[in-house]
């Protein structure tokens, strides 16, 4: 199984906080700071998934979801938008972008890596029931 996880998060509390709670399940994880970095990366990349902040410098996270749909290697690789937006909406503005799941900020420790192994294998399911 792939246990290489991409994470685009600006906030370097929460990439701690992420990259903490994925390696103790035995998850590489490879970090990005803004969208147009880890897009020029992606090219040879075929993570288990990808974590997405939306709300990032440079480009925000809609639009790097809809830019890594356009990569046929991703087409099925599941994108999980972590995110502090939670308004009515939000969750479906993210899905409609390309996202295939949505876990809101704060991130509960507890629950956090189950909810990504979720999506993870939901990942045949673009937009499904995933957290």
């Amino acid at each position: 199984m792939n246990h290489t996880i991409v994470l685009i998060e600006d906030n370097e509390q929460n990439r701690y906080l992420v990259r903490f709670l994925l390696t103790q399940y035995g998850y590489d994880v490879i970090e990005f700071t803004d969208g147009p970095r880890a897009l020029e990366a992606m090219e040879g990349l075929e993570p288990a998934a990808i974590l997405l902040d939306i709300q990032l410098p440079l480009m925000d996270g809609y639009a790097v979801a809809r830019a890594l749909r356009m990569h046929a290697h991703l087409a099925l690789t599941p994108i999980i938008a972590v995110t502090s937006y939670a308004m009515p909406g939000d969750r479906e503005r993210a899905l409609e972008s390309g996202c295939s799941a949505y876990i809101e900020k704060p991130i509960d420790p507890q629950t956090f890596v189950s909810d990504v192994e979720r999506a993870i294998l939901c990942r045949a399911e673009p937009n499904g029931d995933a957290p």
